[in-house]
């Protein structure tokens, strides 16, 4: 891989990150004299940037990397979104460029996921394996559609990306990046996004992959994922399905200690990690006692989204930060008319931030 014009900018070299300014490109930095050096190849989720996989380059310097800024995200926000396949062909250009022999190991999050299933359908030649997490690909109902479209109103605001960035477990630097670069994203962008996601997102001749794949939700991830198991496994039987315990959607940020172990069991393997486990085995959970507050029966629009564009989760915010929020505002309660901020103020403080804390 050659390091391009991202050679001197690693995170390990600049602790400062920027929303829109994260390289793409990161050199191997430990060679493993027993082994030629492989590529990582990071796709984010739809309302993150490439920054977002920071944890995992600081932790995989034995690998060459790409943590690419997608189309209409992060250095590329002002860019139109063309569309899944698009962005696919994208990705694959680039791994072309930059890497020169051997295939890659494509770790995709969310509408990353999603991407690099599409790139592993129309570039098989590039992939040696798949590893995707909180990947919705069969579709959502339309009251979650309704819903989703009706939160674009917000996506300008600040206290509204702080909101989601708590129930997505980050904090600190994290939460600030985050906030940063939601503000940045164009609403039509993330229309057209979720006007192609909507129906559901797997690409056809998906079979002519055939490497490993293995698919991951967290456990505190809206249904509508794990949902999209059945639908994976009918397309590519090879596929290893595993639910995360205890975890959000963000969980590379939430516990990256957690997550670049279970990433370099598989790389490293094709091996599991021992905390992973089989859906079949988790679903008896729901009936458990702390199963109402990861799908409550009050809220099918939380279990029914898309998991990775804006939504709600309020439940989780308000456990965590019961003294803040106190249960005041729920979203899910909010008519169509309280979205319009243009004519009305939020009331529960002086400013947005002190209404919402921002914890999603």
């Amino acid at each position: 891989m050659t390091a391009a014009k991202d050679q001197n900018k690693t995170p390990a070299s600049d602790a400062s990150r920027d929303a829109t300014d994260y390289p793409e490109v990161h050199p191997g930095r430990h060679h493993d004299a027993q082994r030629s050096m492989q590529t990582l190849v990071f796709l984010h989720g739809g309302n993150v940037g490439n920054w977002s996989w920071d944890p995992q380059v600081l932790a995989f310097g034995d690998y060459n990397i790409l943590t690419l800024h997608l189309p209409a995200f992060g250095a590329r926000f002002e860019e139109t979104w063309e569309g899944l396949e698009s962005a696919a062909d994208d990705v694959a250009a680039l791994i072309a460029d930059e890497v020169s022999e051997g295939g890659v190991h494509l770790v995709g999050m969310s509408l990353g996921g999603v991407i690099a299933l599409h790139v592993a359908a129309r570039h098989p030649e590039l992939v040696d394996s798949v590893m995707i997490t909180g990947t919705p690909v069969t579709g959502v109902g339309q009251a979650a559609r309704a819903f989703q479209r009706m939160q674009l109103k917000l996506i300008g605001s600040e206290w509204y990306w702080r909101f989601q960035a708590g129930a997505y477990g980050m904090v600190d630097d994290e939460r600030e990046l985050f906030t940063e670069h939601g503000v940045k994203l164009k609403a039509e962008n993330l229309r057209a996004i979720m006007d192609e996601m909507d129906p559901g997102g797997l690409p056809e001749k998906l079979d002519s992959y055939q490497g490993p794949v293995l698919a991951l939700v967290g456990a505190k991830e809206p249904k509508v994922v794990q949902k999209s198991f059945e639908a994976l496994r009918a397309k590519l039987p090879q596929v290893i399905t595993r639910v995360v315990p205890g975890m959000h959607h963000q969980w590379n940020i939430e516990n990256p200690i957690l997550f670049n172990s279970v990433l370099r069991k598989w790389i490293s393997e094709e091996g599991l990690h021992q905390i992973l486990v089989d859906p079949q085995a988790a679903k008896p959970a729901r009936g458990a006692k702390a199963a109402p507050a990861e799908q409550p029966a009050e809220a099918p629009e939380s279990e029914d989204r898309d998991a990775d564009l804006p939504a709600p989760p309020v439940q989780e915010a308000e456990a965590k930060k019961p003294g803040k929020l106190g249960g005041k505002i729920d979203p899910r309660k909010l008519g169509p008319k309280k979205f319009d901020f243009k004519k009305k103020a939020p009331q529960q403080g002086d400013h947005p931030e002190s209404a919402v804390d921002t914890g999603k």
